[in-house]
């Protein structure tokens, strides 16, 4: 079916149990989904339907036949899935050619809408762990870049800093939730950063089939940055300015920027500097299509221990008014701030997502359901 096809289906109520399933991948899910209205998937006359809600405000709860209604059908939710799971079954024994065929036909307006759009990924949390989850999200990342869709990649690398500093009998100390960065821990969190951890992603997306090019903030002064007002936290820099130059001319060649989240002040010092925000100024600076960051979490929730309250979709007046509320505190309140800054620059759509859950940069990216908590201006 075409979109203006889809888009008359959710504007009727229709809904219909999908397949899951891209190339390349050795796994698929069949699931009944509730269709998400994208407003920026599909440009249309009609006003989308849209919800900020969370899924048991709604009367539902994931797996459970929802009220009648213009949303109808089952309500799903996200959850951290181990990569052990039996949740997905091996492939040709539960999908046959004609299922297989069918689901890249369904993928093909999102292929079309994406082409040679950019969107950055901040990747981070389990995912970066755990070599099955490394290894799905590499294969995603190429899978998507090989389909003409220009995927910048921004990384942290905390866990493995941690490891370094233990190594070298430094204890690492935080501040606010902040790494504290003196002179020595600066020195780790550059090499660990820029060194190993970069490194690493290059060559396992390489390996894969992709062209990936190893960055930090430094090079070409991408990010520029300054020593934050609060002088506890020793050498953590705030980010002052980004010049997307290099990183185009590496997309435009078809290849994919890994870019590790170190920079440097007007003087030359190294800053540590927060990936997250690092890849929302990126995202603004590049006039990105999404700015999706994977995290350890869902997504936005009404309770943070209950999957069933997720937020499919916000609006950043709706965020605002969560934050002063509180449902959205602690750790979650900079990345969503984050969002909702690159929104403001001009980023179409900032998604947070749960990097544990297999393959669900693929799921929020290319199908109309997701798996995480989509921000728009609207």
């Amino acid at each position: 079916s075409g979109p203006g096809q889809q888009r008359e289906a959710r504007r009727l109520g229709r809904h219909r149990s999908t397949v899951r399933l891209f190339p390349n991948m050795a796994t698929v899910k069949a699931t009944a989904t509730v269709s998400r209205a994208k407003a920026h998937s599909f440009r249309s006359s009609a006003p989308p339907l849209r919800t900020s809600q969370p899924l048991s405000a709604r009367g539902c709860t994931p797996g459970r036949a929802a009220p009648e209604g213009p949303r109808g059908g089952f309500c799903t939710a996200p959850r951290a899935v181990s990569p052990t799971e039996p949740t997905y079954a091996p492939l040709g024994k539960s999908v046959s050619a004609f299922d297989r065929v069918q689901i890249l036909a369904e993928a093909l307006p999102y292929l079309q809408r994406f082409a040679d759009k950019t969107i950055v990924v901040k990747y981070g949390g389990a995912a970066m762990k755990d070599p099955t989850l490394k290894a799905r999200v590499v294969s995603d990342v190429v899978l998507l870049s090989c389909v003409g869709i220009r995927i910048v990649m921004i990384h942290g690398g905390g866990p493995e800093i941690n490891k370094w500093l233990d190594k070298v009998g430094i204890e690492p100390k935080f501040h606010n939730g902040l790494r504290v960065t003196d002179e020595a821990t600066m020195e780790i969190v550059e090499a660990v950063l820029a060194g190993k951890v970069n490194k690493s992603i290059v060559s396992l997306i390489n390996k894969a089939g992709g062209k990936a090019v190893g960055l930090c903030g430094k090079d070409a002064n991408i990010i520029s940055a300054r020593q934050t007002s609060d002088k506890e936290l020793g050498f953590v820099g705030d980010v002052t300015g980004v010049d997307p130059s290099l990183i185009r001319a590496i997309v435009e060649n078809n290849s994919i920027p890994v870019i590790a989240s170190v920079a440097s002040d007007e003087n030359g010092q190294s800053l540590n500097v927060n990936a997250d925000i690092a890849a929302g100024e990126i995202a603004a600076s590049l006039g990105a299509e999404k700015l999706i960051l994977m995290t350890d979490v869902p997504g936005v929730m009404e309770d943070k221990d209950d999957v069933g309250t997720l937020y499919k979709e916000l609006d950043i007046q709706t965020t605002r008014g969560l934050i002063d509320k509180e449902v959205i505190a602690g750790g979650m309140i900079p990345k969503v701030q984050c969002c909702v800054r690159s929104i403001a620059q001009g980023v179409q759509a900032a998604h947070i997502i749960d990097g544990r859950q297999p393959h669900s940069l693929l799921q929020e990216i290319l199908t109309d359901e997701g798996v995480g908590t989509m921000i728009t201006e609207t």
